[in-house]
């Protein structure tokens, strides 16, 4: 990564942090409290992504004859 683009990337943070804490009146605490709490719900969804996943996967598994070794060109 090039030092313009990582200079980018954390004005661009610089400015998002800003931005938070000024949606939370100055209050950095206040700010923290939010993002963490994002945060939460982000793992949450992520979970239940996963799990969703699983369960279609455990689903849709490959047919024995398709994984054996006589269904094998080898």
């Amino acid at each position: 990564m090039s030092r313009s683009h990582t200079s980018s990337l954390l004005d661009q943070y610089e400015l998002a942090i800003d931005e938070i804490v000024a949606d939370c009146n100055g209050d950095v605490r206040g700010a923290l409290r939010a993002l963490m709490l994002v945060n939460e719900q982000l793992e949450q969804s992520l979970e239940r992504i996963s799990a969703q996943l699983d369960d279609h996967s455990e689903d849709h598994q490959p047919r024995e004859f398709l994984t054996s070794r006589r269904g094998s060109l080898h």
